[in-house]
């Protein structure tokens, strides 16, 4: 029987997107659960008073969102206690095509990975691969 993560984070605006995302995710059966956040506010929400052992393995992040955007998630994330004490995976999933944008994620020591939308089993199975070996 495979490892599975505990919990992957999705955090984008877009309710078709988180949609598709955790149906994937789902069937790849490679998570206990998965937590779908429409704004980068709620999720720093959750993230902030997470105390019962159910924080995120990985997020997948959308940079292009309103209110508060990926940008200014990562920046508010940096000062979590939680971000500070667990490696939590933080792979930026986004329809950008500016290569600034793809810059600047190199430049954030948080981000794990900058990959364009939208996301696919093949995605989801290179981003096991690469990040989380021993759970494939």
């Amino acid at each position: 029987m495979k490892r599975k993560l505990n919990c992957i984070m999705l955090v984008d605006d877009s309710e078709a997107d988180n949609f598709l995302n955790q149906m994937y995710i789902n069937d790849m059966d490679c998570c206990k659960s998965v937590l779908a956040m429409q704004s980068a506010k709620d999720a720093l929400k959750f993230l902030e008073g997470e105390t019962n052992g159910s924080s995120p393995d990985l997020i997948l992040l959308d940079i292009n969102m309103p209110g508060m955007n990926g940008w200014e998630f990562l920046e508010e994330y940096k000062k979590l206690k939680i971000a500070r004490q667990k490696k939590i995976e933080v792979i930026v999933l986004s329809t950008s095509q500016n290569p600034r944008d793809r810059e600047r994620a190199e430049m954030i020591q948080e981000i794990s990975e900058f990959k364009a939308k939208p996301l696919s089993k093949t995605m989801l199975t290179d981003i096991f691969q690469t990040h989380f070996p021993n759970y494939m």
